[in-house]
């Protein structure tokens, strides 16, 4: 490519401001530039069809009423076509004028393309070591005039300034160069973080955290291969992932060793932060446990209640259905009654179409004292169902293991030890892992941990110290 007697065109576009999908353009500006002048100019208003916010308004000053006798996209679109034929694209922040005018024409079942340079990315490439490269803080530090800041032609007369001066320093054409090689991916990664940041990923399994400009963590993501997966995020043209590119400035990681730790890490960081754009693992989910409590007889009555506290129950389920499944098979294996057990709704006898084997405590055949000694035994062989083990995983170096910890049927937590120290009881391993909240995300993780691992890498605990 003859990058020296290449035509560029230089844009910027004023929107709605409504999301990447709803996002229609107020403004725009193009000028095509070659040999580093200016040598052509194309502005406009243009009618949105649609309400313009007034958080815009403020911003802009663009308001219905100055468009409301603008063109339409469709009108200008001919016009603007031409300016960006055979040019390169470029602006400041460029995935995000390069998006919305590729979606302005894609209503229009135009297929608009174009090899494109970000602004933002050159600088900091080219001129390194900016406190920032939004583009009125840069223009300042670099006495670039800019005018009427936040309208379509000042911000793009402004940019063709700063790229002027971004071709004199790169006047070999070596970083251009580098930067429009299809493997460079520098136009899609997101604007406000260096590429020497994703550079510098691990190529291990663990969790990424994208945080925003304040350090706000905006999304929590796990992955076998961490820096693969960062990537791939801002290889996709999904609306979600351009957004979330927007408002990264920050990416911190932690290598887990394994992926089953990877997703249990990712859980908690979710449950903890609340991010932005992490749709999965939010929503709320019921608990339910199997509780015990006394009648005005005295009789000790089980049932299946939806409750968020793991401390006052007989055992816990993420499943409505498998709470009801133990406790019809305790009902069974106990000759409990299907009354008592909240399993059949009657003032009377008990008549519960699968469970036949009541001796009469609902007919006052048996003594209470009997049937309560029963349900004793039927909690007590619950409580005693509930393994305690260890996952034994990869750790994050070959000289270390990584342990996760199963007491008494419920997530406790992980942690990392040195390969040559033996962890054979409750007490060793409890004083090796970081405390961890159980939950239902956590609780599905271990169990498909399970079963698609059957027994490898679990290993019984002793529950006697050493």
């Amino acid at each position: 490519m003859d990058l020296e007697n290449q035509i560029y065109a230089v844009v910027d576009v004023e929107t709605t401001g409504k999301g990447l999908g709803g996002n229609r353009i107020t403004e725009i500006c193009i000028v095509r530039m070659q040999h580093g002048k200016a040598i052509n100019k194309f502005t406009s208003l243009v009618n949105p069809q649609q309400p313009i916010p007034g958080f815009i308004t403020q911003l802009t000053g663009i308001d219905d009423h100055m468009v409301a006798n603008a063109p339409l996209f469709s009108e200008i679109a001919a016009d603007v076509f031409r300016f960006f034929e055979g040019a390169i694209f470029i602006a400041h922040n460029v995935g995000f004028d390069y998006n919305v005018i590729r979606n302005e024409f894609k209503r229009l079942e135009v297929d608009f393309s174009s090899k494109r340079l970000c602004t933002v990315r050159l600088s900091r490439k080219l001129i390194p070591n900016k406190s920032s490269y939004s583009l009125g803080r840069l223009c300042h530090s670099l006495n670039i005039p800019l005018d009427n800041r936040h309208r379509a032609e000042g911000d793009t007369d402004a940019t063709v300034i700063l790229f002027q001066l971004l071709l004199s320093i790169d006047h070999d054409y070596e970083v251009i160069t580098d930067f429009l090689k299809i493997k460079s991916k520098e136009s899609t990664l997101p604007p406000h973080v260096p590429k020497a940041h994703f550079d510098q990923l691990p190529s291990t399994p663990g969790i990424y955290i994208f945080k925003d400009q304040s350090q706000k963590v905006i999304y929590v993501g796990k992955a076998i291969n961490i820096k693969k997966r960062v990537l791939s995020h801002f290889y996709t043209k999904k609306s979600k992932s351009y957004l979330m590119g927007q408002e990264m400035y920050h990416i911190d990681f932690e290598e887990t060793g394994n992926e089953a730790v990877a997703l249990l890490r990712e859980a908690d960081l979710i449950r903890h932060y609340y991010p932005k754009f992490n749709s999965a693992q939010k929503k709320p989910r019921n608990t339910y446990q199997i509780i015990s409590y006394r009648n005005q007889r005295g009789v000790i009555q089980l049932a299946v209640a939806v409750s968020k506290a793991f401390e006052y129950s007989v055992i816990t389920f993420y499943n409505r259905a498998q709470a009801v499944e133990k406790l019809e098979w305790m009902c069974e294996e106990f000759n409990l009654c299907p009354r008592y057990c909240s399993l059949q709704i009657t003032t009377g006898k008990c008549d519960h179409y699968k469970l036949r084997n009541c001796e009469g405590i609902c007919t006052h055949e048996e003594e209470v004292e009997h049937y309560n000694i029963k349900v004793s035994m039927a909690i007590d062989a619950l409580q005693n169902d509930k393994p305690t083990f260890i996952i034994k995983e990869a750790g994050r170096t070959p000289e270390e293991n990584c342990l996760v910890l199963i007491k008494d049927g419920r997530y406790q937590g992980y942690g990392f030890v040195d390969q040559d120290i033996p962890v054979s009881t409750i007490d060793e391993c409890e004083s090796c892992i970081e405390r961890k909240t159980p939950n239902y995300h956590t609780h599905q993780i271990i169990n498909t941990y399970l079963r698609k691992n059957e027994m490898k890498n679990v290993v019984l605990l002793n529950p006697m110290s050493a």
